[in-house]
């Protein structure tokens, strides 16, 4: 397992976009070394040569960048501070990254620098040359910021209120460093200027540097931790630490690592794919972060950064709707559902504080993305049988945001007004993106539709949704046989061009989205004209060269990503699209989906740090890999099916909550066999394409018996065909 997968990334290309988060599971507080400079969303770059520092983060993306952030560095020889000055050229040869312990070497400083993390504290272990001038730098970073050193204490507190939006006007991130050896010099950084002797800085760029005489080989350690809330509160998070060494620490972070992603336990003689199963499994479950903290009598509390207060409760964020309702929530409900149940709690505390549930929080409402999928990530748990929480009050908030709309952010519905008169949204009014808006307002309408039939609500309430629903039925040109921008007069574009990007289309064109009907395959199977049109329609996503569309609009790193792949018009490094090939299942050819998702796995994921072929994005693009290598994807969150592909291994075990264990066995498995010849789910022959939630609640044996060739009268029939919305309200 490897956290430095994608981070050979930049700005114009994403091989994952990531970091090397050293954390916890789902912590509050992720730590990372620094190669970009301060405000720099590319924090780590693999490429890089030089580290600056070791920087407490809570970025979700370089696209939306950090906030609550400062950093840690020890330096010899001089006291410096500038990020210049101070970084270190350093080796990945002379670098251990892991997800609970992370080690380099500092080579211009002579310093080894060891990081273990827990939840909202970390633990720091310096080991220094024999010198007189040993330091360890604080930065607070700019844009207001505080220090104070206590040596009597020896002790560093502060604050920092740099971030990049989403936050009340009282926002800080209060920190609090302990020190296990005295100071021999003390200095504190006005705006970047050094002050010797100094015990305080409050100023734009604020900082300190503590002196120490060190023998060869003598390790300092620090312990840290920060909060949200106050300075008090930075000191009983401090108390997570404890008295633990820093090898005690390590350790538990290890074992906490290992109940978390033990639960999905692989065998298999291939490596480099247990390597990229693990890598992917470790980002699935980092985000959404923990926003919470306990007070001294171990309750829940929070920093709302909604409203500003300091509340009662969960609350979690960083995380993008509309990245991750499709299968990395999905994936919670399966495999973690106790902690989405708190996500669930979380977002009740959201919409209290804010009168809205969040579309892409970090860490309060962002204006990024588009769609209202909230809808999903709520009804979904709700239907996967997720209890312990107010389902009422998210209820009426699902309700209200169907018709109103947060200014300056994605939450609720853009255009909602429009889009609920005339049932899309027009590519005419000065709203962009309006096809995307249009298929992803009517698969969260059927969302809620869901939802609303599981709580009992009447016809009455939840009649509109079920209309809505099929909603995406008009913005389908049918002699285009594909989705395209609609006048308020009814007047589809007419130049259109399916491979253009943008325009009425969200980060992709119309080959990527036509498909996402997530609800009603079946319903878009019948607009195409049958499963031979929509094979044919699916199978020309891989054929158009990649090229096509790249003149269309400016470059984004997406268009590259695509272009580069070789796969035509299929882009996995996005979302719209990483469904599509399942698709297959509905329409009587899933041989082809057992093709491509192998095909998928095994060239565009490896657990390098270049490992993936986009952004990465809070976990959506790994736990597809997870997903997919486990042989089932949920295309629809909130149908409670999850559909076939082609498992990847050999055999794992699925320990879920409720005590059970699902078996998945494919003994013949390999490289050559990607295809099914036939499933047995408890020893009895099964034909259908899909799997559902309760089935795998009872802890199945499901076996797969794999071949080289396709099997194309398996799952051919009605009764194999996955869950659409069409059937149902036909029946």
């Amino acid at each position: 397992m490897n956290p430095l997968v994608g981070t050979q990334s930049k700005f114009e290309l994403s091989t994952g976009n990531t970091y090397p988060a050293i954390a916890l599971p789902w912590g509050m507080n992720f730590w990372t070394p620094q190669t970009g400079k301060m405000g720099d969303g590319w924090v780590y770059t693999y490429t890089a040569d030089k580290i600056r520092g070791f920087k407490q983060t809570h970025q979700p993306s370089p696209w939306m960048n950090d906030y609550g952030q400062f950093s840690i560095m020890p330096v010899t020889g001089k006291a410096v501070f500038d990020e210049n000055q101070r970084a270190s050229w350093f080796s990945h040869k002379a670098e251990v990254a892991t997800p609970y312990y992370y080690k380099v070497y500092l080579a211009d400083h002579d310093v080894t620098t060891e990081l273990a993390p827990t939840e909202r504290a970390a633990a720091f272990r310096f080991t220094f040359p024999e010198s007189k001038h040993s330091y360890i730098v604080l930065d607070a970073f700019d844009r207001g910021s505080y220090v104070k050193v206590i040596p009597s204490e020896q002790k560093i507190i502060g604050y920092t209120t740099r971030n990049s939006g989403g936050v009340p006007s009282n926002f800080k991130n209060y920190f609090v460093l302990f020190f296990d050896k005295a100071f021999h010099s003390v200095s504190t950084v006005r705006n970047g200027k050094i002050e010797s002797d100094s015990l305080s800085s409050t100023s734009n760029h604020s900082g300190a540097i503590v002196g120490f005489l060190t023998s060869k080989g003598e390790q300092i350690n620090v312990k840290v931790a920060s909060s949200f809330i106050s300075f008090s509160q930075a000191e009983q998070n401090l108390k997570e630490l404890g008295t633990s060494s820093f090898d005690e620490v390590v350790s538990k972070g290890r074992e906490r690592w290992n109940s978390v992603l033990g639960r999905i336990d692989v065998e298999d003689s291939n490596v480099d794919h247990l390597r990229t199963f693990y890598s992917c499994l470790y980002r699935s479950v980092l985000f959404p972060r923990s926003f919470y903290e306990y007070d001294s009598h171990n309750r829940a509390i929070h920093y709302s950064p909604y409203n500003g207060k300091i509340l009662p409760g969960y609350l979690f964020t960083d995380t993008g709707f509309w990245d991750t309702f499709r299968c990395l929530f999905p994936f919670l409900n399966l495999m973690y559902p106790s902690m989405n149940v708190k996500m669930q709690a979380g977002l009740v505390n959201a919409y209290k504080e804010s009168g809205f549930l969040p579309e892409w929080a970090s860490p309060g409402h962002r204006d990024c993305m588009v769609g209202n999928n909230s809808a999903s990530i709520v009804a979904d748990a709700y239907l996967k049988g997720l209890r312990g929480y107010d389902i009422e009050t998210l209820w009426k908030a699902l309700i209200h945001g169907t018709d109103h709309h947060l200014e300056g952010t994605a939450s609720g519905r853009v255009a909602y007004q429009v889009y609920n008169n005339l049932g899309y949204v027009p590519d005419n009014i000065g709203i962009g993106q309006n096809v995307a808006r249009t298929l992803e307002y009517a698969y969260d309408d059927w969302s809620i539709y869901r939802l609303g039939k599981e709580l009992g609500k009447p016809e009455s309430e939840i009649g509109i949704f079920k209309q809505r629903a099929l909603n995406y039925r008009n913005v389908y040109d049918p002699e285009k046989k594909l989705m395209v921008g609609k006048s308020d007069q009814g007047v589809f574009n007419s130049n259109f061009a399916a491979t253009d990007w943008s325009g009425d289309f969200c980060e992709g064109n119309s080959w990527h989205w036509s498909f996402c009907v997530f609800h009603d395959p079946q319903g878009l199977i019948n607009l195409m004209g049958g499963n031979k049109e929509f094979n044919a329609m699916m199978d020309s996503v891989f054929i158009i060269p990649s090229k096509e569309g790249m003149k269309s609009r400016g470059m984004i790193h997406e268009m590259r990503e695509m272009q580069v792949m070789n796969m035509g018009q299929y882009a996995h490094g996005n979302q719209p699209i990483q469904h599509m090939v399942y698709l297959y299942n509905y329409s009587g050819e899933p041989w082809k989906a057992q093709y491509w998702t192998r095909e998928i796995m095994n060239k565009l994921y490896n657990a390098a740090p270049d490992g993936y072929c986009g952004d990465e994005d809070n976990g959506q693009t790994s736990a597809w890999y997870v997903f997919s290598a486990l042989g089932f994807y949920p295309v629809c969150p909130g149908s409670n099916e999850y559909v076939l592909g082609s498992p990847l291994f050999k055999s794992v075990r699925l320990h879920l909550e409720n005590g059970k264990t699902v078996q998945l066995e494919a003994p013949d498995n390999g490289a050559g066999n990607r295809y099914i010849k036939s499933l047995k789910v408890n020893g009895r022959m099964y034909d259908r394409n899909y799997l559902t939630q309760s089935q795998l609640l009872e802890g199945p044996t499901i076996t797969y018996d794999m071949d080289s060739r396709p099997y194309k009268h398996r799952g051919v029939t009605k009764e194999d065909l996955p869950y659409s919305f069409s059937n149902e309200i036909q029946k």
